[in-house]
């Protein structure tokens, strides 16, 4: 929501994808949690799968050659440099990323909108919310600009406040007695009794950009270096989480031989589209924070549940009917199962209970067939032939799971005897309506 101050009135309220019901279109739920929160769970799983985290190290050079890319780091603590051997180069060191830079990928895009310090407290805001569940709250007043975002909807909080260098204002105006001073500016209670949880508030800023290309040769990138753009909208975790799923996938099987390098085109084909539009959005609903009038950005606005669980592919590693075909977006609880398309959520039901689809799909490939599944085991004996994992189940009358809600065929897009091909990341990779003719071999 706009306001001027969380105690006043509300000047434009956005629709909240993050209180909506969303078990049509997906099996999880929402939550929230702090950057600080996840990225511990995260670093314990990378290291439960052996991957070699190195902090405080820098990337000085990286060269490409025909069979792989050299890597110079750098220990910033030791000044120690080694050179490291690797396949390929994936940057994914953030919005300001000197990776890509060494890389050579450029980008586009407005650039820096504003200069932001963060920094948390703790308070009872119960009063000035009134009951109401936000997700991020924008003020604008005289004394500050900022927004107020919830780590938990009880007491702990984080602000982010703008400053203006074109003004004289620098991040080294932020003491902890005016940090103060700008959180009761900003919920509007003067005496508001709070704790500032943090009081080391490093400099950073808004930026709106794309990298002009996500794969390069050997050099990719990913997450906020491939794209960076306002909070408006909370895209950007979402929008880099999509970028790591659709790129696992692909880099494994070109590493395991079981793909051409062909295949890593189609990361950039498959997600630049989706990262231009996301941008777009967020820009948006930033125009909004920025004091421009709702109605006049209403009609060019995509709500939230769409960008977020409906984007479709233009181009890319997909084929058969409808590929390419329509929008860049479709409505997520109308989805079309379109090659290009994330498979939809339908709840099916096996030996050990009721589940959603979507579940099946990490494994490997997944064809699902609308009914008996024998007619399309050609379909396995092809994926064995290229070394892939597929797997071939049916749902519905004669299948391996029951069609709980009796939705299959309409939500894929089928009909009796046809068939979808789903890939790793959830994406349909190929459809037939109905039942098959010979099965061809493509890699």
């Amino acid at each position: 929501m706009h306001v001027e101050t969380l105690a006043g009135a509300e000047r434009v309220r956005m629709p909240n994808a993050s209180v909506e019901d969303i078990s049509r279109i997906s099996p999880a739920r929402w939550t929230l949690i702090d950057q600080n929160q996840l990225e511990p769970i995260l670093r314990a799983r990378a290291e439960e799968v052996g991957v070699d985290l190195r902090f405080h190290t820098r990337l000085d050079a990286v060269t490409e050659t025909a069979d792989g890319v050299t890597a110079t780091l750098t220990d910033v603590g030791t000044g120690e440099s080694t050179e490291l051997r690797a396949a390929y180069v994936i940057a994914a060191d953030g919005s300001r990323s000197p990776v890509r830079d060494l890389l050579s990928i450029g980008s586009h895009g407005r650039g820096t909108l504003t200069n932001l310090v963060s920094f948390f407290f703790d308070a009872d805001l119960e009063e000035p919310l009134r009951g109401r569940k936000i997700i991020a709250a924008y003020v604008n007043n005289p004394e500050v600009r900022g927004t107020i975002i919830p780590l938990d909807n009880d007491r702990k909080w984080v602000i982010n406040v703008s400053f203006f260098p074109d003004k004289g204002q620098s991040a080294e105006d932020f003491t902890p007695e005016r940090c103060v001073e700008l959180v009761r500016a900003a919920v509007g209670v003067p005496d508001l009794e709070l704790t500032l949880d943090s009081v080391d508030m490093p400099a950073w800023d808004i930026s709106a950009r794309v990298a002009d290309t996500f794969a390069r040769g050997r050099f990719l990138v990913a997450g906020d270096a491939a794209h960076v753009m306002p909070p408006t909208g909370a895209f950007g975790a979402s929008t880099g989480i999509q970028d790591a799923y659709n790129l696992a996938w692909k880099l494994a099987l070109v590493l395991a031989d079981k793909a051409g390098p062909e295949l890593l085109a189609s990361y950039d084909a498959e997600r630049r589209p989706v990262a231009e539009e996301t941008v777009r959005q967020a820009m948006l609903r930033f125009a909004v924070r920025e004091g421009k009038q709702f109605q006049d950005v209403a009609k060019d606005l995509v709500d939230e549940m769409t960008m977020t669980f409906g984007y479709v592919y233009p181009a890319g590693a997909f084929t058969g009917e409808g590929a390419g075909a329509g929008n860049i977006t479709e409505e997520p609880d109308k989805p079309s199962g379109r090659p290009g398309a994330r498979a939809p959520h339908v709840v099916i039901e096996g030996a050990h209970g009721p589940f959603s689809a979507v579940d099946l799909f990490p494994v490997g490939f997944t064809l699902l067939t609308a009914g008996a599944s024998a007619p399309w085991a050609a379909a396995a004996d092809a994926g064995r032939e290229l070394g892939l994992v597929l797997q071939v189940r049916g749902v519905g009358a004669g299948g391996d799971y029951a069609d709980t809600e009796g939705t299959f065929t309409e939500r894929y897009g089928v009909a009796d005897g046809g068939a979808v091909l789903v890939r790793p990341d959830g994406v349909v990779a190929w459809r037939a309506g109905s039942a098959p003719r010979a099965m061809s071999r493509r890699r």
